[in-house]
Order: structure tokens, then C-alpha cells, then sequence
């Protein structure tokens, strides 16, 4: 059968560097840090006391109290970047038929503020159960998704995907093939998450996940420097408009990018750890490329998973020149995690409007906070430290990993028809 191509015609961000398109891209092409002390609650007995908090973000600026509090924050950041993608596309819902609309969002763990919060006031009380009634619903991983179908009368396809850190890359391929497969025209797809609390830190600092960089955080995200001690946590969203090509065309919508193929593949190897020679990562960016129909040399920009953890950069890396060959010294390549943190579930979503805001401007968003090279990595890789290049980007290939050994890489490049 023939394939519909697929383009992005909206996006939608709200990031610790950013709460809205404009003022992420300003962050991401500054090399802004958006890692500070934690102001959610009182971490001074934390190991690790800083995140990335998306900041001067009022949600009752969006809706009004009684709606915002039947909702836990990963559903707040969904709704906001829906509705910044939605106006950006243009879409008008009394010209579409959204019969052949859908949402597909992700969320690595959904509402762990309302299940800590919750739980914690019972464990505190006389045994009697008192609990929110909206306490399931603002839980569940796949309410975002079914409140932003609500919100806009989408009445296709609607569910959330769960791959850990992959989760937003998924949500996107999984919306890429449902348009390409013709079972819609349209979707509202990303990821959010909300995990900067009591148990999101605790539970990372358990497992020696983050860094503990406490006296300097904006510097503590270091993708590929030797003094990488762990992740940043981050928290938001982000969202695209995805739609079929000749629906877009049909109605003279700008269009910002092609998605041109994605693949997933799993490690097979280690709950939390990467494959140490990167076979999980090799498999799933040739997957994308075969799906997209593309040679490794087409590809200029990689935006990489690049969490700032001993061993995933490594791994990466070596993926990488797996895949690309000696094409791997002409890319550019950069974490947009040493600014943002790492998203969890919405990692792939906000990384995603930073590979598109890349490819628009011609500047390749840098990997900040690099301050002394690491031997495992070879020089003629050009990793983008510090500062932002100008580059034209045809292609460009994004990269989530996530716990569990899940992978998926999503390939953009410019539209032509």
C-alpha cells in the first residue's frame, strides 16, 4: 500500500528554560541552564537538592481552580502545550472531521505527586480512608491524553504510551503510523511530566541516578564530560500537531517538518543499564533510517539522549559511530538535556520541538557545561560544546533510551513536496 506522508504543523513547549516555544528556543540557542535549588519542597535532607523546575508557571492562568485542582501537574503541562501547538497549526475544529482526530501522549510515570500526596496523608492519619475522589483519575498515566480529547472533541484513536524515558518518542511514532496507515488525518501527540517531589527525587537518588552536584547546579547536567556524576531531573512538555500531508496542504497550514521514519528496539540486557557496546541504540537508529528510507550520510544533526550518566553516554557514542561510520565526524551532534534536564516520559517530546527549532533556524543548540574531556570519546566527534553552531539541517535524528531497555529514534527533515 501506498504510505501518506506525514508533517508537523504545531508545537507546543513548556520546559524549565521556557514556557512557551519562543522562550524555550531563546534558552536552547543561549545555552541557558534551567537546573536550580528545588523550590517545591524542603530538599535539605536530600542527596540530591536541585532540579530543573519549570518556573513562573501559574495554571491558573489557564483554567480555573476547581478544574485545575481535579488535575495533577503532568496533566496541567499537557493541556498547556496542547492548546500552544493546537492555535500554532491553525487548525479550525468546525472545518476538521474529528471523527479522524486523535491523542496519543505520553507519560514515563504520570501523577506521582497525587499517589505520594495521597498516600502520605493516609499513612499519616487514624487508618480511616479518606481519600480524594479524584484521586485515580489524576493518577493514571493515560488521563492527559483523555482530557485533551475532551478539551478539543477528538474522537479518534486516544491513548497514552509507557516506555520510560522512550514514552514521548513512542506516542510520536505510534501517531506518525496511525496517519501514514490512513486511520487518521490528525493528532495531538507529546509527552509531560511531573516528577520533581519527595518521591521522584528520593526514588532516583536511591538508585544513584542523579547527580549531586548541590553546590553548582546549573552546572550539574554534564553530558560527555569526565565528570559526569548522574542526571538532571527536569520536569513540563511539549506537544506537536501532527498531520497528514495533503490534509495540511488541503487547508495551506505552514508546515514546520517531515517526519521521514522512527524506530524502537529494546536492549534485551539490564533493567536500568545500557548495553555497553550500544546494541539497543545501534539496532534502533538503523531501524529509523531504513524506515525512512534514508542513508546515514543524509543525516547532519543528531540530538542525543545524552543524559549525563557514566556509562549511557558512552554507549551512545559508540552507537553512533556504529551507525554513521566516518559520516559520525561531519554531523553535529548535542544534549539539549544539559539545559532542560532530563523529562523522563516527556523527554522525546520536548527534545523533539528542539531538533524541529533547530532545523527551522539553521543553529544546532549546544551541549553546555563541558568542561573537561573525556578519553572514551574521540575528538573528531564534534559534540557542539558549549556554544551554538550555525549549520544547515536537512535531516535531522532524535534519540530517547529508556529504564527497562526501551530505544527509539525519530528521523525530521525538511518538507518538499
Amino acid at each position: 500500500m501506498q504510505l501518506r506522508r506525514v508533517v508537523v504543523t504545531g508545537i507546543g513547549a513548556l520546559t524549565p528554560i521556557g514556557n512557551n516555544v519562543a522562550e524555550y528556543w531563546q534558552g536552547l540557542s543561549n545555552g541557558v541552564s534551567g537546573a536550580d535549588h528545588i523550590t517545591h519542597f524542603d530538599a535539605s535532607k536530600f542527596r540530591t537538592q536541585f532540579a530543573a523546575e519549570v518556573k513562573n508557571f501559574d495554571i491558573m492562568q489557564h483554567m480555573d481552580r476547581k478544574e485545575a485542582r481535579k488535575m495533577d501537574p503532568y496533566t496541567h503541562y499537557a493541556l498547556v502545550t496542547a492548546e500552544e501547538a493546537m492555535k500554532d497549526s491553525g487548525l479550525d475544529l468546525e472545518k476538521m472531521d474529528t471523527d479522524r482526530a486523535g491523542v496519543i501522549w505520553a507519560s514515563g510515570i504520570g501523577g506521582i505527586l497525587t499517589f505520594y500526596e495521597e498516600v502520605a496523608a493516609f499513612t499519616r492519619g487514624d487508618g480511616t480512608p479518606r481519600f480524594n475522589p479524584f484521586f485515580i483519575p489524576k493518577m493514571i498515566g493515560d488521563i492527559a491524553a483523555g482530557y485533551i480529547s475532551i478539551k478539543y472533541g477528538f474522537r479518534g484513536p486516544n491513548f497514552a504510551t509507557v516506555s520510560a524515558c522512550a514514552s514521548a518518542n513512542n506516542a510520536i511514532i505510534d501517531a506518525f503510523n496511525y496517519i501514514r496507515l490512513g486511520y487518521a488525518d490528525v493528532f495531538i501527540t507529546g509527552g509531560s511530566e511531573a516528577a520533581v517531589n519527595e518521591a521522584g527525587i528520593g526514588g532516583f537518588n536511591a538508585m544513584k541516578a542523579l547527580s549531586e552536584r548541590n553546590d553548582d547546579p546549573k552546572t550539574a547536567s554534564r553530558p560527555f564530560d569526565l565528570d559526569r556524576d548522574g542526571f538532571l531531573l527536569g520536569e513540563g512538555g511539549a506537544a506537536l500537531i501532527l498531520e497528514d500531508m495533503e490534509h495540511a496542504l488541503a487547508r495551506g497550514a505552514k508546515i514546520y517538518a517531515e517526519i521521514a521514519g522512527g524506530g524502537m528496539s529494546a536492549d534485551a540486557y539490564h533493567i536500568t543499564a545500557p548495553h555497553p557496546d550500544g546494541l539497543g541504540a545501534t539496532n534502533v537508529m538503523k531501524a529509523a533510517l531504513r524506515d525512512a528510507g534514508m542513508k546515514p550520510e543524509e543525516v547532519d544533526y543528531v540530538n542525543v539522549h545524552g543524559t549525563s550518566t557514566p556509562l549511557g553516554d558512552i554507549s551512545e557514542i559508540k552507537a553512533i559511530q556504529a551507525v554513521f561510520g566516518e559520516h559520525a565526524y561531519t554531523m553535529n551532534i548535542s544534549s539539549t538535556k544539559s539545559m532542560t534536564g532530563h523529562l523522563l516520559g516527556a523527554a522525546g517530546a520536548v527534545e523533539a520541538v528542539a531538533t524541529i527549532l533547530a532545523m527551522k533556524h539553521s543553529l544546532v543548540p549546544p551541549t553546555i557545561n563541558h568542561f573537561t574531556d573525556d578519553p572514551q570519546f574521540d575528538p573528531r566527534i564534534n559534540l557542539t560544546f558549549n556554544k551554538a553552531q550555525e549549520r544547515k539541517i536537512r535531516a535531522a535524528l532524535s534519540n530517547t533510551f529508556g529504564f527497562g531497555g526501551h530505544n527509539t529514534s525519530v528521523i525530521f527533515r525538511e518538507f518538499e513536496k
